[in-house]
């Protein structure tokens, strides 16, 4: 379980984080929407341990794993840089298929394009177990089909181990898709927070009916 109490993360006189209270429930894929600068980044930032927080009190499992939204790669091929990671050959060539990448298997990490970076990425991270996982805009560079299998790939992955799932999108179709809970920031603070589609249906504030009035299920 993920617990947040009176989280605030301040800049100098400048608020980006305010949240009263948050519980995240084993198992369960929450996503966090919101515009840019709205808090999402700097949540996930404090929740995997990267940023400290300003006040308040964060709760969270032994093992966590972070997919920033900026993502690398290390020097050789994919298949060497999901190994590099624990992962065996067999089950990197796994990942690598199931995130569209089996045909690259043997080409430079460094020649990628931006959505194939961000699969490969997204392959080292799945190569591990965790108990929570967070990702930052994990379909941001990709088209739609490589946002279809990064879809597909989060969800296996949290079938496989029930983890918890904590993931950034400006994406309606992963927010739908794959998460059971919505939470729209607004200035570090939620604005909404349920069910993706009663969120859509009757949103619990004018900023957020103004944020997802473009969105459809």
């Amino acid at each position: 379980m993920v617990e947040i109490k009176s989280l605030k993360k301040c800049y100098g006189d400048r608020t980006v984080l305010d949240i009263p209270e948050l519980v995240f429930e084993n198992g369960t894929v929450t996503a966090l929407a919101g515009a840019n600068g709205s808090g999402k980044t700097t949540l996930l930032r404090i929740l995997a341990g990267i940023i400290k927080k300003t006040e308040g009190s964060v709760k969270t499992p032994a093992s966590v794993l972070y997919l920033p939204q900026q993502c690398y790669a290390f020097r050789g091929n994919l298949i060497k840089n999901i190994t590099l990671s624990g992962a065996d050959e067999k089950e990197a060539s796994v990942l690598l298929r199931k995130l569209g990448l089996d045909n690259l298997a043997s080409k430079k990490a460094k020649s990628l394009s931006g959505g194939e970076l961000q699969r490969l990425a997204l392959c080292r991270i799945l190569s591990k177990k965790c108990e929570l996982l967070l990702l930052d805009e994990p379909t941001s560079a990709c088209d739609a089909r490589g946002a279809q299998l990064v879809t597909e790939a989060i969800n296996d992955y949290k079938e496989k181990y029930g983890c918890t799932v904590i993931m950034s999108t400006h994406s309606p179709a992963l927010a739908v898709n794959s998460a059971q809970r919505l939470i729209v920031l607004g200035s570090g603070r939620i604005e909404a927070d349920g069910a993706p589609s009663d969120i859509l249906s009757s949103p619990e504030s004018q900023w957020a009916k103004s944020f997802t009035s473009g969105w459809k299920i």
